[in-house]
């Protein structure tokens, strides 16, 4: 991911993408849908709240979805209003 100090990691069994950070997990949770990822709850500990890691993980979460060639369908709130505010993004979201 680009501009980003944190390493992006999947958890399969919890259908989870995640920032491992001093000891906190922030974390994008997925459902596996037909072609796409589901994006259902971004979770950001109080610890690391602030400093723009959900934004981070939302980009990078994305890019791997594109890099995989598949769709996402933004469930979470979070995931929503970064796209609106990053409309470059709504290449990835599956079209109804």
């Amino acid at each position: 991911m680009k501009n980003t100090p944190y390493t992006l990691r999947h958890d399969a069994a919890a259908r989870r993408y995640f920032f491992e950070i001093d000891g906190h997990r922030a974390y994008i949770e997925y459902e596996e849908r037909p072609g796409a990822l589901a994006l259902t709850h971004t979770i950001v500990p109080e610890e690391l709240r602030g400093g723009g890691i959900a934004a981070a993980l939302t980009q990078a979460v994305l890019e791997e979805v594109r890099t995989r060639g598949l769709r996402v369908v933004p469930e979470c709130s979070y995931v929503v209003r970064y796209i609106e505010r990053h409309p470059g993004w709504q290449e990835v979201v599956a079209k109804e």
